[in-house]
């Protein structure tokens, strides 16, 4: 039997061009199996229900090395253990990496060492994205841009509100009675922010 396995990483992420691929390459719509999930773990609902169907003389055709998972080690762990388990594998994307075709020894080493490029080069992006993010979110905290809530422009009644509350002088009901703020938000405020000293105190 031949299965096509396709993920995308979100909900609104749309699946067509991996469908499209998958019917190119002669899988039956009926043995797809799609997930909307990241691709950080392999705890997906349904490559684990794929995993479970495969049997010996199996393929499993993925579009490319990604739509696999993102993680190097978990790549090869998954690799290893299909191909242990007599199931082959084909990239659409990657000729080179297609385990359904009879190969020499030769040929398995090249494939060996594509797929553990693939999945380094694939995790180092990833590692890339994510340091520039953080070197993103520097840059504006550096220019004045703040991040989370905006700060509540409290009147002098509120502060005290929460001032009493965060003293054990009432309640967080009790606080919020009258001074037009939430209960919740009593408590929100007590938590993110220092209310007691008064203005003009060093």
């Amino acid at each position: 039997m031949i299965y096509g396995y396709i993920r995308v990483s979100s909900r609104d992420q749309n699946e067509d061009r991996q469908i499209l691929a998958m019917q190119a390459a002669a899988v039956d719509p009926a043995c797809m199996f799609i997930d909307k999930q990241s691709g950080a773990d392999f705890n997906r609902p349904q490559y684990l229900r794929l995993i479970r169907r495969l049997r010996a003389g199996d393929t499993m055709v993925i579009k490319s090395i990604d739509r696999l998972g993102r993680n190097y080690d978990g790549i090869l762990e998954q690799w290893r253990d299909l191909s242990s388990r007599g199931v082959s594998i084909k990239v659409l994307d990657m000729p080179l990496l297609d385990t359904s075709k009879d190969r020499d020894i030769t040929g398995k080493l090249i494939s060996d060492i594509v797929l553990q490029l693939l999945s380094y080069v694939a995790q180092t992006e990833r590692e890339f994205i994510r340091q520039r993010q953080e070197e993103g979110i520097a840059a504006a905290k550096a220019r004045g841009v703040h991040f989370g809530r905006r700060p509540l422009d409290l009147t002098e009644q509120q502060k005290q509100a929460i001032s009493d509350y965060k003293a054990g002088k009432a309640s967080s009901r009790q606080a919020s009675a009258g001074c037009g703020l939430s209960h919740t938000t009593i408590i929100r405020l007590a938590k993110d922010f220092d209310y007691d000293r008064k203005e003009g105190e060093e």
